[in-house]
């Protein structure tokens, strides 16, 4: 064996007595930026509403704001009015509880706890107050329509409103399946009105539905999609966005024997395209990209009429579908680089996605404090490009 003496040996240890002050600033850093990461991800979720220049300035039929005060006026026509006649409108959405009851009885903390206001609110506790808005602004802006919430038998909800029913129906309702399971809850609700209709000998008001997400706020009357737009089947909102185009957070359905049929039939078809094309997917998205297969697999559909926000009307598979644009019927309050064009004035409706749910308690605790619909969309448009602590 080699032996290392002498310059031999200076001359090997050179390069590394040169390196290492090198190598230890590298560490240092590298040890630096594992400390802040955290703290740095920490930072980017925030308990308070973060307010900004509101999108749209200048821009035509878009909400002028300056601060949380409007400086034109929305286009709502019928709120505070009572719904139009031809038929009422029932809300349907999926909703659970988890665990809540097995943490009373063990007296267990439910962690995350989060203030919003003057209250404080454990994880299950705010689920059910977003719950509560959903419904306030519904009660507030369709004060005639009915409410059903689709729910896990085995789940502890109770609620004691006339116009609220819970709607229990069996499933697979873990955070991991419960996109397609709502799928198929939407479709055993549309075949449980099939069967009602199916005994009546006659068929009076018809009874119209719209399936949404609970992290939404009605802020105008939509009863006026079924009258406007008369020969669709089942609507669907759009947006211009190449791989998820249609967003399943809000789906109107007809309430007549043919609307509610093929309505169930379109359905059973984006199930079949979930559970067999998209169930890596399942937690999330899943169900958005089996509803754009869907819609994509009919060979003369026109992808290019995403790109403009206009409502049109197009038949797949024997189903006409009524295309909303979601700038108006599911708009989604800025988060990060997001809405540049601000917010249509005829907004309907209003999608709280993700941690903008915070974002969506602050709205109705203002608007309860003002009454003023218009400020209280801009208290949204202002805020939202934060990320906020649920």
């Amino acid at each position: 064996m080699m032996k290392c003496t002498g310059w031999r040996c200076l001359l090997f240890l050179l390069p590394v007595i040169f390196l290492l002050p090198h190598i230890f600033s590298v560490l240092e850093l590298h040890h630096s930026s594992a400390i802040k990461d955290p703290l740095k991800k920490r930072a980017q979720k925030l308990d308070h509403l973060v307010f900004g220049p509101a999108a749209g300035v200048a821009l035509q039929n878009r909400m002028q704001c300056q601060g949380t005060k409007a400086l034109n006026k929305t286009r709502h026509s019928s709120l505070f009015h009572a719904s139009h006649p031809g038929g009422s409108i029932a809300f349907v959405s999926v909703f659970t509880v988890y665990n809540a009851s097995i943490n009373r009885r063990l007296k267990r903390p439910d962690s995350d706890s989060v203030t919003v206001g003057n209250v404080s609110y454990t994880k299950s506790e705010r689920s059910m107050a977003i719950l509560d808005v959903f419904a306030r602004f519904i009660q507030l802006t369709m004060p005639r329509s009915h409410l059903f919430i689709l729910t896990d038998p085995a789940s502890d909800l109770h609620i004691d409103r006339k116009w609220i029913t819970v709607y229990p129906i069996q499933g697979q309702y873990s955070r991991e399946e419960l996109m397609l399971q709502r799928i198929r809850s939407y479709i055993a609700f549309l075949d449980s009105r099939l069967k009602e209709l199916s005994k009546k000998k006659e068929i009076g008001q018809i009874d119209h539905y719209i399936f949404t997400d609970t992290d939404i706020a009605v802020v105008d009357d939509l009863s006026q999609i079924f009258y406007e737009y008369p020969d669709f089947h089942l609507a669907l909102t759009f947006r211009n966005n190449k791989e998820q185009p249609l967003n399943s957070g809000f789906v109107a359905v007809r309430g007549t024997l043919d609307g509610i049929q093929r309505a169930k039939v379109f359905l059973m078809e984006v199930l079949k395209a979930y559970s067999t094309r998209y169930m890596k997917a399942s937690r999330m998205l899943g169900d958005q990209l089996a509803l754009a297969w869907v819609v994509k697999s009919h060979l003369s559909f026109d992808l290019r009429r995403f790109a403009k926000p206009v409502a049109f009307v197009e038949k797949i598979n024997g189903t006409s579908i009524l295309f909303l644009p979601c700038a108006n019927y599911n708009w989604t309050p800025p988060e990060g680089a997001g809405q540049f064009h601000g917010m249509p004035l005829d907004v309907k409706v209003i999608h709280f996605k993700g941690s903008r749910k915070r974002l969506m308690l602050e709205a109705w605790n203002y608007f309860n404090s003002s009454s003023n619909m218009d400020d209280m969309l801009c208290l949204i448009l202002a805020s939202g490009r934060a990320k906020y602590d649920f």
